[in-house]
């Protein structure tokens, strides 16, 4: 196989070690894929392995996709902290490809949407001028947040991937979080999706990333 998959250390400094996806026999073959995200990516409440980033990597490995998958996701994270974290990230990693996910907690915060744009603006921004392709993951919020605020909210990962001519996911929980009956795809917290959800994730992002491995 020829995928590696690590997890960087949280600031706790706990290691979050995901199931092995594929061998270390190739390292260092084919870009580093960054994934800088929250809870969402982060597998909470999810046993290791299991979230949709290492089926990333394990797919990367069974599709023979020389890569490696570094996971600097951290439950609760905002776009604030990603991007104070992300200039040392990039000097370790040096990723080729660089998946930001974050957004979601800003809304969850109440956080000024300029500031959360700026945030991913510049994310992007440090990504590129390090040589890496970035692709952004957008998120949207529920209707109770209002039409106008969600609008803009979900409005500004396009606004974003348009001006720094960066890849987009729409919205990472197209299939599980719009549907009639989404509860069955969430935890208990209604918040987080389960297990059976993060294949269907992973499908929202897979074609992108294709895109960018080319």
């Amino acid at each position: 196989m020829l995928c590696t998959f690590m997890m960087v250390l949280p600031q706790n400094g706990q290691a979050q070690a995901p199931a092995q996806a594929a061998a270390r026999a190739a390292a260092g073959a084919g870009p580093t894929i960054l994934v800088v995200g929250d809870s969402l990516s982060a597998e909470y409440g999810l046993k290791r392995g299991s979230g949709w980033v290492s089926l990333m990597a394990q797919r990367l490995a069974a599709e023979k996709i020389p890569a490696k998958v570094v996971n600097a996701s951290i439950s609760g994270d905002t776009t604030s902290g990603g991007r104070s974290r992300l200039p040392a990230l990039l000097s370790q990693h040096k990723p080729g490809v660089v998946i930001i996910e974050l957004g979601g907690n800003d809304a969850l915060r109440g956080l000024p949407l300029d500031m959360t744009e700026g945030n991913l603006r510049a994310m992007t921004q440090a990504a590129q001028k390090a040589g890496a392709r970035v692709l952004l993951v957008g998120m949207q919020v529920p209707p109770n947040y209002g039409s106008d605020y969600a609008a803009r909210f979900s409005g500004l990962f396009a606004k974003v991937a348009k001006d720094r001519k960066a890849a987009l996911v729409p919205f990472l929980l197209k299939g599980v979080g719009d549907t009639e009956d989404a509860t069955r795809l969430f935890q208990a917290d209604r918040i987080h999706p389960n297990e059976q959800a993060h294949p269907l994730m992973l499908a929202n992002v897979w074609p992108e990333l294709g895109k960018l491995l080319k």
